[in-house]
């Protein structure tokens, strides 16, 4: 395994000739990587040395000076002039601020390109790193590490006292006189035994596609997430990226909108407790044994063999309505009060449904989840199935990867609803592909209510570190944020856009990170109070009136060729024009007049958008 590093092992010119050769992958500016190499499995195995690369003043600490080399998980610890994290393919490098007085030592390191020297915090200055509070270096440091390095120092210095004595120096140099008390105590004291228990404490084991991955903990005060240190070999799905917060991969399961308000859930504790099952094939029960009682989501019916032409030609046995509207509200809400009902994100409502071999589409309790039902909504947004329908239509025909989608006639007169393949879950019994969906508020470490506080650009950069063919996820992020514009998307914000991952069985890494399917886009222009609506996401510092300048500005920052660019804009120009000139609903009842106005608006405003574009 071989990685470059220029100005190292090879210079600036013959790294970009053979990147643009194909030979070589960049990783991130002055890094790069055999492209027939497992990439994930080179940046792991150098992860030391890119990290001296990147930051020549900074030195391993906290677990990382103990194992010389990245934790399990694929974090790497230093410490140097600012606080700071960066994310290439499996490696994630976290790095906090060093102290005024650092205590270091020199080690060894060795990799597939021989030895080098690089710099440690000291054992006083590691054991003094695990009780900083709310570090999470500090996490990285478990009990039993924390007794061995008491152990070890207590034989350096002739005691327990002597120890603590040394420590304490070091922590007054620093002004570390809290993690000064937490040493002392427990080098004098050793772990404590006490065994009270606070009763509101519970942990949750979680599983990906039924196998165990680790256990989720609240306290009372914070959340721990612990990762599975034995049983089948499986790639960290899970980070918790922050001390004491609930991981962000967790955080983007979670429901919000109308489903947190059906659930009446006060809490995350509430949420994860009152629930099962969850999209990316994870479950989460207090009690393991319970995880083995819920169904897998395999996809054994695809929607292709029970719809035509758009729409959808199964039976639908799901809630209905009686003489007051409000009941299919209700009725749909009543199915989440089952545990095994699937929780669903996003703001929409919306239910996770089985499509059962003889074409009844059913809700998913106790049953595979493969399909996303999704209602007409109320108060001027009766349509919203109609133009999502037409939304994904135009992207399927404009090139991009979508889910087979439908639209099903509904029964006691309500407006048409829009039926979802999921994307994310296996093919068919003989699948034993491990997949996630990981959306970009996580992979950014953002909580959902900053989903619209992102940028283009910064979306880019997290793909180019992330992706196992950045080159292309980048050209297909430009045609993504060409179409959203075009077609007047106004909601393509970090939720709504996603990395699929895909690992082998038994793999440490993941064998394919790729930009997800298009989903939820749609022509936001055309509903109450959304009439001037704008891009979610800045490109170039603008959200509206747009013009290919500001498209090429961001395709330069991502790394991609002009020529490219202009091709991929000119592509998504031509298929989309031909598209709305050809699409049509399906034949169904119920559009009503609303429903036609909106379609209609909407392919007006794809012309408009396409005639003024330049």
């Amino acid at each position: 395994m071989t990685i470059h590093l220029v100005g190292e092992t090879i210079d600036k010119a013959r790294s970009h000739y053979l990147a643009e050769t194909g030979k070589l992958v960049q990783l991130m500016r002055g890094v790069y990587v055999d492209a027939a190499e497992d990439i994930d499995q080179a940046v792991l195995a150098h992860a030391v040395r890119i990290g001296r690369y990147l930051y020549p003043n900074a030195y391993l600490s906290a677990a990382s000076a103990l194992l010389l080399g990245p934790t399990r998980d694929g974090r790497l610890y230093l410490t140097g002039r600012r606080v700071q994290r960066t994310r290439i393919r499996a490696l994630e490098i976290v790095q906090n601020k060093a102290p005024a007085q650092p205590s270091l030592a020199p080690a060894v390191v060795a990799d597939s390109l021989g030895e080098f020297n690089v710099q440690v915090s000291s054992i006083r200055h590691r054991f003094l790193e695990a009780f900083r509070l709310r570090s999470e270096h500090a996490a990285s440091i478990d009990a039993a590490t924390r007794e061995a390095m008491a152990a070890r120092l207590a034989e350096e210095y002739g005691g327990s006292k002597a120890a603590s004595d040394a420590v304490w120096a070091l922590a007054r140099d620093n002004d570390w006189y809290r993690e000064g008390e937490g040493a002392e105590k427990f080098l004098l004291r050793g772990l404590s035994t006490a065994t009270a228990r606070n009763e509101a404490a519970f942990a949750l084991t979680v599983a990906w596609h039924g196998l165990p991955i680790g256990t989720l903990a609240h306290d009372g005060f914070e959340w721990r997430w612990s990762q599975v240190t034995n049983g089948e070999t499986m790639p960290p799905l899970i980070r918790q990226t922050m001390p004491g917060r609930l991981p962000p991969f967790v955080v983007s399961l979670l429901p919000e909108g109308w489903l947190r308000s059906v659930l009446r859930d006060r809490d995350e504790r509430a949420m994860l407790r009152s629930g099962r099952r969850y999209m990316s094939n994870i479950t989460m029960a207090e009690k393991a044994n319970e995880l083995a009682t819920l169904p897998f989501d395999v996809l054994a019916t695809p929607l292709a063999g029970h719809a035509a032409a758009g729409a959808f030609t199964g039976t639908y046995a799901g809630p209905g309505r009686s003489a007051i509207e409000q009941d299919f509200e209700r009725n749909l809400a009543t199915i989440y009060d089952r545990a095994d009902t699937p929780r669903l994100s996003g703001v929409q409502m919306k239910l996770p449904m089985t499509l059962a071999p003889d074409g009844q589409l059913l809700p998913s309790i106790g049953t595979p989840f493969t399909h996303i039902f999704k209602p007409a909504g109320t108060n001027g947004f009766e349509a919203l199935p109609l133009v999502e329908w037409i939304g994904l239509a135009l992207a399927r025909a404009c090139g991009f990867t979508v889910p087979a989608t439908a639209l099903i006639a509904m029964p006691d007169g309500m407006p048409p609803a829009l039926l979802v393949e999921r994307f994310d879950i296996r093919a068919g019994e003989d699948d034993q592909r491990l997949l996630a969906m990981e959306d970009l508020c996580s992979v950014l470490d953002l909580s959902p209510q900053a989903k619209y506080g992102g940028t283009i650009e910064r979306v880019a950069r997290a793909l180019r570190g992330l992706s196992t063919s950045p080159e292309e996820d980048l050209l297909i992020l430009m045609k993504r944020v060409v179409f959203a514009w075009l077609i007047a998307d106004g909601d393509m914000h970090l939720k709504n856009m996603a990395v699929l991952k895909v690992a082998e069985p038994n793999s440490p890494t993941f064998s394919s990170v790729r930009l997800a399917p298009v989903y939820d886009t749609l022509t936001t222009r055309v509903f109450p109070r959304l009439e001037h609506d704008r891009m979610a996401l800045k490109l170039n510092g603008r959200d509206e009136r747009l013009r290919r300048a500001d498209f090429l500005a961001v395709s330069a920052i991502a790394g991609l060729r002009a020529s490219d660019t202009h091709a991929a804009i000119d592509d998504v120009l031509d298929r989309l024009r031909d598209a709305v000139a050809t699409i049509t609903l399906p034949r169904l009842p119920g559009y009503g007049l609303s429903g036609e106005l909106a379609v209609a608006r909407t392919l007006e405003i794809c012309r408009e958008r396409m005639a003024s574009f330049a």
